[in-house]
């Protein structure tokens, strides 16, 4: 499972954040600044974005031509060189819909579309690997942590729904609403137990299973249908337009300006949960035992040729820690994501793009804001994760180049990598807006040696109005 969460597809868009010419900057803060009239994105193309990242082993580390044995590689780098909060994760989103427009009458900016996305993460398991790998002989009395195996992922449809409105000359803030459409999904978050292997009293040794597991899937049986093609596409097409599980969430954001030039924005993303009751099915391993092998008296089981003592043994275990399948229904929350940024503008301003010959009066108040060439500053994310949160720290510099072009350069530090160097590129070429960002390219040198990969593009067809 942990590498189906790699291969399936982290989180963080620090690179987006905070970049007001671009209006996909909306959905990672409802409350960001624009002078937009209005704006289309461009059906499936308006955003698109990978990211995949691993904390603990990169391919390279495995199947470098290097002259270490690979047996020895699996040993050491993999079994005994991660620990349980190494993890595998990633998410995608695609832009099906994407719209904006301004309120005639009102300084409100409305936005909604839906946009499907996907996000799983997988722990390293170490105990379990290590089990498999060596064996119990020579592992006497060490106890095995079964609460390793720690991962969750989802495929959902988002359908939302925000307004941003400018409170006064200095604070801007947003809100956007959420409906969320469950597709498939799977956790098992909440293990414990253990196994160990002890001297026996009866028999040379006792091993001892304490086992509190449980595997939550919503989806899965349609999934395996499709995929046995024992049913269409279509079945899971329809759970991503309400005909699977549902949720709700909200965003919050907002901008606000210390003065003309330094700017504080923060948002909160995905506060929301997914009731799972369609397509449930979970699985659990819970119970505590001690064996000692298959234990024999003679002579009076020598006499009965009917003994069956391996099935026997089989079924007390199975007893003591019954391994069962249910369909109740369950509830699981968004990863929730923190947003925030301290922005220093400097320079000669740009030209707005709403300046008209005439002295009319700007049909919002940022229209009238000015937009200096510089930003630079510091950015927060913290994204909430099973194993607690994971944060990321991030410095930029932006470059605007005329109402043209605009560079965004990040410098990243995370639990991925502590040289992830971003650049993002926003493109306008009259109403037709065009952005490809991407991260880490510092290890484009070498991607099997990366631990992190990301990128995002899209293509908006953008309005500034008249005065």
């Amino acid at each position: 499972m942990v590498f189906a969460c790699f291969f399936a597809t982290g989180q963080n868009k620090q690179i987006l954040y905070d970049f007001s010419e671009i209006p996909q900057a909306l959905l990672i803060n409802p409350g960001t600044e624009t002078d937009f009239k209005w704006y289309s994105g461009v059906p499936a193309l308006s955003g698109i974005s990978f990211q995949a990242g691993s904390s603990g082993i990169s391919v390279n580390d495995l199947f470098a031509d290097d002259g270490v044995n690979f047996n020895d590689k699996i040993r050491d780098r993999l079994i005994n060189g991660m620990n349980p909060r190494d993890d595998l994760s990633g998410t995608y989103q695609i832009d099906l819909i994407n719209f904006g427009y301004r309120g005639a009458k009102t300084n409100n900016f409305y936005s909604f579309g839906i946009y499907h996305e996907g996000d799983a993460i997988g722990y390293w398991f170490k105990d379990y690997a290590k089990l498999a790998y060596e064996g119990n002989a020579d592992n006497l009395n060490n106890r095995f942590d079964l609460g390793h195996l720690k991962t969750r992922g989802e495929i959902l449809n988002v359908f939302h729904f925000g307004v941003t409105k400018q409170i006064d000359k200095k604070l801007t803030f947003g809100v956007r609403g959420k409906l969320y459409s469950g597709i498939f999904d799977f956790t098992s978050t909440k293990n414990r137990g253990y196994f160990v292997t002890t001297e026996g009293e009866n028999n040379l040794l006792a091993n001892t299973i304490n086992a509190d597991l449980e595997l939550k899937t919503s989806g899965a049986i349609t999934l395996d249908h499709v995929l046995d093609e024992e049913a269409s596409a279509t079945e899971l097409i329809k759970r991503g337009f309400f005909g699977g599980d549902l949720g709700l969430g909200v965003d919050f954001g907002f901008t606000y300006y210390l003065n003309d030039q330094t700017v504080i924005t923060g948002s909160v993303l995905d506060l929301g949960f997914i009731y799972h009751n369609t397509d449930v099915l979970s699985y659990s391993l819970k119970g505590n035992a001690t064996v000692e092998g298959v234990e024999i008296i003679l002579p009076d089981d020598a006499n009965n040729p009917n003994a069956n003592f391996w099935q026997d043994l089989v079924d007390e275990v199975e007893e003591l820690v019954p391994f069962e399948e249910n369909r109740e229904s369950y509830i699981t929350f968004r990863p929730t994501k923190l947003y925030g940024s301290l922005r220093y503008n400097f320079g000669e301003p740009v030209q707005p793009k709403t300046k008209m010959d005439c002295d009319c009066r700007m049909p919002n108040k940022s229209s009238n804001r000015i937009k200096y060439r510089n930003s630079v500053g510091g950015q927060l994310y913290v994204i909430n994760r099973p194993r607690g949160p994971q944060a990321a720290l991030t410095a930029f510099y932006q470059r605007r180049f005329g109402n043209i072009m605009a560079l965004k350069t990040t410098y990243t530090v995370d639990k991925y990598s502590y040289s992830n160097v971003g650049l993002g590129v926003n493109l306008q070429a009259g109403p037709v807006n065009m952005y490809f960002m991407a991260d880490n390219l510092l290890a484009y040198r070498n991607i099997a040696a990366s631990n992190y990969a990301s990128f995002q593009l899209g293509i908006n067809i953008i309005s500034w109005g008249k005065n």
